[in-house]
């Protein structure tokens, strides 16, 4: 399954783009995030993993970074869960941004993430 989740704020799309590439920003706007073990900004070929707050560590690998488009994607793996997390960052209106998160998974692991992924992506572009 592919689902494609949207939002706007008003946090200039270059705050949220550094929000994105310091992984170990993450827990700061992503609720469901205690923790997150990998070295330096966003890169192609990163890999480390995420401490939810509920539930056992995520392995991920990041497979794609253009800083210039403000976009990436990753895989994420933990036992037989796959999933693929396509992220972009553009300007929205005068001086906000939108983030897009494209799912691609399994529909119920899809479905079960997606409340906690918009939740998430609305902290994202909040000032």
């Amino acid at each position: 399954m592919r689902l494609t989740l949207s939002e706007r704020g008003s946090a200039d799309a270059d705050t949220v783009w550094r929000r994105y590439a310091h992984p170990d920003r993450w827990p700061d706007w992503a609720p469901q995030i205690r923790s997150v073990e990998a070295e330096g900004a966003l890169r192609p070929g990163m890999r480390g993993r995420v401490r939810p707050v509920v539930g056992p560590a995520v392995r991920f690998v990041v497979t794609a970074v253009d800083h210039d488009a403000r976009t990436w994607s990753w895989r994420v793996r933990t036992g037989p869960v796959r999933l693929l997390l396509e992220h972009a960052v553009d300007p929205w209106g005068s001086s906000g941004a939108r983030t897009r998160l494209t799912l691609t998974g399994a529909a119920p692991v899809v479905l079960a993430y997606a409340p906690l992924a918009r939740w998430a992506l609305r902290r994202l572009v909040r000032p």
